[in-house]
């Protein structure tokens, strides 16, 4: 593993520097993201790449670093990355769907109530010199109306400790999910904005969420009540939610997440919510906190680490996913498409080369399949050159037994 290289970009948290080393990676890192002709340089003799939100890996790098083995996505999206084209060059997937739910619901919470208090207000108010002691327009949390676009792992822990504070929780997804708690499920995302006092987003970043909540979703939603959106910066239209502020439709807003953000930190940020009363504007740092992000470097990189060690696929975001232990034998690994035959064929080419499979898994997953086995004696390499070559072949790899 002394020859396996890795790249991490967007000063992902030391803890993946330190787990890729101890698992015997080569890492080096960088502070800024990549796109473009500048990742494909950055990817020549790489292994496997890990990005944050700014890095985009697209099919046009994959196909231009054939070497590259597995993309880590240090966040919960994956957007960024074109994964029917990974899935078609064989390059696994990974994210971190949980570690850093905690951090974002802290966060809606604390602009909940900064909201609420109109606290952005005070504190210009104070920094420029003025003192003005008034509960106008603050209100207590307790006994408002939390409204959910988005149930899944942020929106369901948001709604736990959302009536923890004495909130009361309604929700709408598109998918039918449990209620924890008290909440209530919402049939129509109208009934949910009619009676939210504060709404806020947590959906994902398909295609088909840009501009989901616009100038509509926005003018049904309830006099002087507060958005927040701390999902995707494509979802909401900030040109209608600017008017709906200056017409004092809603009270407020937060945001954490925009449709065009700044490469790098310490870059011009612009938007036109700039400078307006009871906003929040916050640099995409939901889930900033030194305990997200630690929690994230670990996962992450112990995936990357299990796959190319041990072939293990868990949680991937794109390929099969079998659970693979390590082994003290040769592990061969093939990918390959979903067609009827395959697994007979490379048992029929293990055959020919007189190996023993000692153990043998095959996992589909859509379009692709996944196929461990386990060899005793393997000696012969010219199989793997024979397995590469079969039309179905989409990579094929050896694992040395520990």
């Amino acid at each position: 593993m002394s020859k396996v290289k890795a790249l991490l970009l967007e000063n992902i948290h030391p803890s993946a520097v330190r787990i890729l080393t101890e698992r015997g990676i080569d890492v080096e890192t960088r502070l800024g993201a990549l796109d473009g002709a500048a990742l494909i340089e950055a990817l020549q003799g790489i292994d496997v790449i890990g990005i944050r939100s700014r890095s985009h890996v697209t099919a046009d790098v994959l196909a231009a670093c054939p070497d590259l083995k597995a993309v880590g996505a240090f966040c919960i999206g994956t957007n960024q990355i074109d994964l029917e084209a990974a899935s078609g060059a064989g390059v696994a997937v990974f994210n971190a769907p949980f570690s850093n739910t905690r951090s974002v619901v802290e966060l809606v919470l604390a602009e909940i109530i900064a909201l609420a208090r109109r606290l952005t207000d005070q504190n210009q108010r104070m920094q420029n010199g003025v003192w003005m002691k008034s509960a106008s327009g603050a209100h207590e949390v307790r006994g408002r109306t939390l409204g959910i676009v988005g149930y899944g792992n942020i929106g369901s822990q948001l709604s736990v400790l959302a009536e923890a504070l004495g909130m009361r929780v309604v929700y709408f997804d598109v998918v039918d999910k449990l209620a924890l708690g008290n909440a209530q499920r919402c049939d129509r995302l109208e009934d949910l904005l009619e009676q939210a006092d504060f709404v806020s987003l947590h959906v994902d970043g398909r295609p088909a969420n840009a501009g989901f909540f616009g100038a509509d979703q926005l003018a049904e939603m309830k006099p002087k009540s507060f958005l927040i959106n701390l999902c995707r910066g494509s979802v909401v239209d900030l040109v209608a939610l600017q008017a709906v502020l200056e017409s004092n439709h809603l009270a407020g807003a937060a945001l954490d997440v925009f449709p065009d953000e700044p490469a790098n930190s310490g870059d011009s940020f612009q938007s036109p919510l700039q400078g307006m009363a009871n906003v929040i504007l916050t640099p995409h740092v939901g889930g900033s906190t030194q305990e997200a992000q630690n929690d994230i470097g670990h996962f992450v990189a112990g995936k990357l680490a299990d796959y190319l060690q041990r072939g293990s696929t868990s949680m991937s975001v794109n390929l099969p996913e079998i659970q693979l232990e390590a082994t003290s034998k040769a592990r061969l690994v093939h990918l390959h498409t979903n067609v009827p035959g395959v697994l007979a064929q490379v048992n029929s080419v293990l055959g020919q080369h007189r190996v023993n499979v000692a153990a043998q898994q095959l996992v589909t997953r859509g379009q692709i399949g996944y196929m461990s086995t386990d060899l005793d004696d393997f000696h012969d390499r010219t199989l793997m050159d024979e397995l590469q070559r079969m039309p179905q072949t989409i990579r094929v790899g050896l694992i040395e037994g520990r």
